[in-house]
Parts: C-alpha cells; sequence; structure tokens
C-alpha cells in the first residue's frame, strides 16, 4: 500500500509513476552511454587495431584505391569512405567502410548516389582497407541524419581516374597514357605495352622461378591460388610438383603454349599440380564449393574464384591480357565480359567481379616485384594495372 504525507492511503498509481520516472530515467542514461560509446572518424583512423567500434561520419565519396575516392560517377556499391564532415576531400581524414552484401542495396553509391552528405552510423572492424584506414565486416549500418537540403556540390571535373601520383614510371613508360581515361587510355596502353622481348614456353620455367620466388627463400618459388612455398627443384607433371598455370586459360582464344599469350609471363604463374587442373579452364567468379586442396578457393561447374590474397593478381592478370592482345599478329583479340561459360571463344568472365576484386586486394610487394622482374629482365614490358590499379575503372568502370 502507498501512504501519502498524512499517514492516510495514497491513489495506487502513485506507485505505477514512481516505476514510470525511474524506468525513464533509466533509459535517458542507457541512451548517453550508448551515443558516447560511439567515435569520431579521426579517432578511428587512429585506432586501426582490428577492435569493434561503432563510428559516425558523413559519406564523402567511394574509395577504389589507397589514395583515390570518387565523388560522382560511382563504379560500385562495395565501399564507401566517410569522414567528419559532409566537405572533406582529403582522404587521409577519411575512414574507408567496407559494404558488405547484405548492405549494399541500402548503402552502395552506385545504386544510391543520393547518400552523398549524409550521416550513418556504422559498426565494424577498424583495420585497414585499400591499404588505407578502415572499417571492415560490419554489424550494423545505419543513417543517423536527415538529407542534406542541398547535394554536395562533386568535383569540377568528374573523372574515374585521379591526377596522378607521379609513379616512377609515369614521366618515362607511361608518358602517353597520363592524363588518359577511356578509350583513349586503353589505346595508349596497349601501344605501350604490345612492345615486349617475346619468351618460349620451355623458357618459362626458369622464368618463374625469378619472378616468383619466396622472399624469404631463395630456392624456393610461391604457388599461386595455396601460397605454399615450395622447391623451385620441384618443377613437373607429378602430384606434388609445380608447373605453369596460364591464369588467362589457353583455350579462351585457343593460343595454347606457342610463344606469344600462350608464354606471356604476366598471366603464368607456378601453380600446385592438382590445382591447376582443379581450375582448369573456368572463368572467374564468386561462389562454389571449397576446393579440398587448396582452401580458401572456390569452384563450381563453370567458375573458380580464388583466395582472397590472389583475387586482385588475378585480376590484374586478366586485365593486362586484356589489353596486349587486341588481335594483332595473328593472335585473338581477347577480352572481359560477363559470361561463365565462354569456352573457347576468346573472351574470359566476369568483368564486374574482376574490377571489384581489383579494388579489394590492391597489389602486394610481392606483385610489384614480380612486376619489376619481368620488366628489367624478361620481356621488358610492364602490368600497367599493378603500376595504376585505378585504370582498370578508368578504361571499364
Amino acid at each position: 500500500m502507498v501512504v501519502n504525507r498524512f499517514g492516510r492511503p495514497g491513489p495506487r498509481w502513485t506507485a505505477a509513476v514512481l516505476a514510470f520516472v525511474v524506468t525513464a530515467g533509466l533509459a535517458v542514461i542507457a541512451g548517453t552511454a550508448s551515443a558516447a560509446s560511439s567515435m569520431t572518424v579521426a579517432t578511428a583512423l587512429a585506432t586501426q587495431n582490428g577492435q569493434t567500434a561503432t563510428v559516425v561520419g558523413y559519406v564523402v565519396g567511394e574509395p577504389t584505391a589507397t589514395n583515390t575516392v570518387l565523388r560522382s560517377t560511382f563504379t560500385g556499391d562495395t565501399a564507401i569512405a566517410i569522414a567528419d564532415t559532409a566537405s572533406e576531400t582529403g582522404t587521409p581524414r577519411m575512414l574507408y567502410i567496407q559494404v558488405t552484401t547484405s548492405y549494399r542495396g541500402t548503402f552502395g553509391l552506385r545504386t544510391n548516389p543520393n547518400l552523398m552528405g549524409r550521416s550513418v552510423t556504422v559498426t565494424g572492424t577498424l583495420t585497414a582497407y585499400f591499404t588505407h584506414g578502415g572499417l571492415k565486416n560490419p554489424t550494423s549500418m545505419a543513417l543517423t541524419g536527415a538529407p542534406p537540403t542541398q547535394p554536395p556540390t562533386p568535383t569540377a571535373t568528374p573523372t574515374p581516374i585521379p591526377t596522378p601520383t607521379g609513379g616512377p614510371y609515369d614521366a618515362t613508360y607511361y608518358r602517353d597514357a597520363v592524363g588518359k581515361t577511356g578509350p583513349g587510355l586503353r589505346g595508349a596502353l596497349h601501344t605501350i605495352i604490345k612492345a615486349q622481348t617475346k619468351v618460349t614456353y620451355d623458357q618459362v620455367w626458369d622464368a618463374l622461378k625469378s619472378t616468383d620466388q619466396d622472399p624469404a627463400n631463395p630456392n624456393n618459388v610461391i604457388l599461386i591460388y595455396t601460397g605454399q612455398s615450395i622447391s623451385k627443384a620441384r618443377n613437373g607433371s607429378g602430384v606434388d610438383d609445380w608447373n605453369r598455370e596460364h591464369v588467362w586459360a589457353k583455350s579462351h582464344g585457343d593460343f595454347g603454349t606457342a610463344t606469344g599469350p600462350g608464354t606471356d609471363l604476366h598471366h603464368l604463374r607456378p601453380c600446385d599440380v592438382s590445382v591447376n587442373s582443379t581450375r582448369g579452364n573456368k572463368d572467374f567468379d564468386n561462389g562454389g564449393s571449397q576446393v579440398t586442396e587448396a582452401p580458401g578457393n572456390y569452384t563450381d561447374a563453370d567458375s573458380w574464384e580464388p583466395r582472397d590474397a590472389d583475387k586482385g593478381d588475378v585480376a590484374r592478370m586478366i586485365m593486362y591480357m586484356a589489353i596486349r592482345y587486341e588481335g594483332e599478329d595473328g593472335w585473338p583479340d581477347l577480352e572481359m565480359n560477363q559470361s561463365v561459360t565462354n569456352g573457347t571463344a576468346p573472351y574470359i568472365g566476369k568483368l564486374s567481379v574482376l574490377l571489384q576484386w581489383n579494388m579489394s586486394d590492391p597489389p602486394s610487394a610481392f606483385e610489384k616485384n614480380r612486376n619489376q622482374v619481368i620488366y628489367d629482365s624478361w620481356q621488358g614490358n610492364r602490368n600497367p594495372f599493378i603500376d595504376h590499379p585505378e585504370w582498370a575503372t578508368a578504361i571499364w568502370g
């Protein structure tokens, strides 16, 4: 029974009111604590330690490379960049957010370009993305602010290729390509990279022992798809040997192993014999069942998904072949498309997936060194998409 200040029974609802007041007070406190637990973009960039955190920021573009964020003409739904202010244009002050499958329909910028300038709250793992401060594997993404009254002002000249950053070969090897985009860039790169020294299929054995040497063990090579380090001397056709994998399957265009596309080191890699056989001549796509002899790789009847560490490598090798071989000198005109049933046609898919892989797995030190060794010691030409990954979207995006 509730008693009033005169010692007489009070109304029955007094207890309920007190309970409501107490509960409401706790709710306010809890809400305040939750808000206080979120962090700014600046704090998130300084806390790249793998912890789970909630970050609040404004959507300022789509990251496509370490120092490249598109402000318009978006190419995909797999990543967004956020900042502490909606007008931010400096990539060092942006946090790159991975947008996983379940959130792409709502937070992908290609599908939702009106998200530019909106405030979002994201919970996930603070870790590098595109070799840049980032947040991956989000468990929650939510809009936290009203739409801006004016759409954000795009850059003065929207273009999917950034101002050249002055790479070591931009003023010499790539001088006729820098600053171009679309068909102009494609044509310039083809002219540049088709000037090469060709190697024979027998020479490929020795070349791969040099291009794919294990940095930690000069007696070994690193195998594609598995990452295994294996003796250089174990090249051959035995079950536990390594052989020459044509990443652009040689049946796609039926060029075989004759000198030319069949011996181009920019798409030939050492590979476990049985894994090479399992991959066969399949196109590239996401999905399938995990490959027993190569965990992290997936395959089905018509496609192959390499492990995450090789996705970008594969994409850039395929892109190189599509630019290098344009139907000249009796060779087929190679091209990427959206099919995974290309058979012997001179095509490989899927283009959209390869573009995503190029963005999600930037060139590693191993891949860059491989490009340099081919240039210095074997063919005298370079894979431009290792030197400039952003050129992929500039051509195909």
